[in-house]
C-alpha cells in the first residue's frame, strides 16, 4: 500500500509512505527489536539484520503481523520493502517446514564421485582429473548422500540463504572453462527445491 506521490527538491518523484504487511501463523513466534528479526519455530530459530536499510518495522502481535514503513523512497528504495517481507516470509516458512535441495551428478564418461566428511563435501575425479575440490558446508545446512538415489546430493536445513549458498558454492565448483559448454556437459546441477516437512494444503 503506498500513499500519494509528490516531487523532491531534486525533481525525482517519492513516495510519502509505502506499506507492507507479513503475516505468520499460530505455532511460528515472531520479535522484532531496532529491525532485528527474530523467528521462532517448530524447526528452531532464524535471526536477521535489516539495520543496513532506512525503514521501519513494527510488530502488530495481536495481530500476527509485521508492518514494513517506508517513508518518502525512491523507486530502488521502495524495491526493499517488498525484499525485507520475503526475507521474513522464508524465515516463517524455515521455521515451519525447512528447506531441501537435490543435487544430480551429470556426467558422459568420468564418474564424478562425491563424498561427505563432516561439514566438508569432497569431489573426486571431475572430467578425470586428479584435483580433489573440496566445499565448506555452512553451519545450520546438512549435506547427505541419498540413499535411494544414484548420483545424488541432498543439501538440507532451515534458512533458504544457506543452503541455496552451499548448493551453488558445489555447482559453481564444478564449472566447465575453456570448452565448448553445448558439449561438456558434466556437472553438479540443482534439480529439486523443496521443503523437508511437506506443508499440508
Amino acid at each position: 500500500r503506498a500513499a500519494c506521490l509528490g516531487a523532491s527538491h531534486d525533481g525525482t518523484m517519492k513516495t510519502v509512505l509505502s506499506q507492507r504487511f507479513v503475516e505468520y501463523p499460530e505455532d511460528v513466534t515472531v520479535e522484532v527489536k531496532a529491525r532485528f528479526v527474530t523467528v521462532t519455530g517448530p524447526r528452531g530459530t532464524l535471526t536477521r539484520e535489516f539495520k543496513h536499510l532506512n525503514i521501519d518495522m513494527v510488530h502488530l502481535a495481536e495481530e500476527r503481523k509485521i508492518r514494513v514503513d517506508l517513508w518518502f523512497g525512491n523507486r530502488k528504495q521502495l524495491a526493499c520493502i517488498r525484499t525485507v517481507c520475503s526475507h521474513i516470509d522464508n524465515m516463517v516458512t524455515g521455521v515451519q517446514f525447512g528447506y531441501l535441495y537435490k543435487m544430480r551428478f551429470v556426467y558422459s564418461h568420468f564418474p564424478i564421485n562425491v563424498t561427505v566428511n563432516g561439514n566438508e563435501i569432497e569431489i573426486r575425479n571431475f572430467m578425470g582429473e586428479k584435483r580433489v575440490r573440496k566445499v565448506n558446508v555452512p553451519p545450520g545446512v546438512e549435506a547427505v548422500r541419498s540413499a535411494d538415489v544414484k548420483d545424488e546430493l541432498c543439501l538440507s536445513g532451515n534458512d533458504i540463504a544457506l543452503v541455496s549458498l552451499a548448493a551453488a558454492q558445489v555447482q559453481q565448483m564444478t564449472n566447465i572453462r575453456h570448452k565448448d559448454l553445448r558439449k561438456f556437459l558434466d556437472g553438479i546441477y540443482v534439480t529439486t527445491k523443496t521443503n523437508i516437512v511437506v506443508p499440508e494444503l
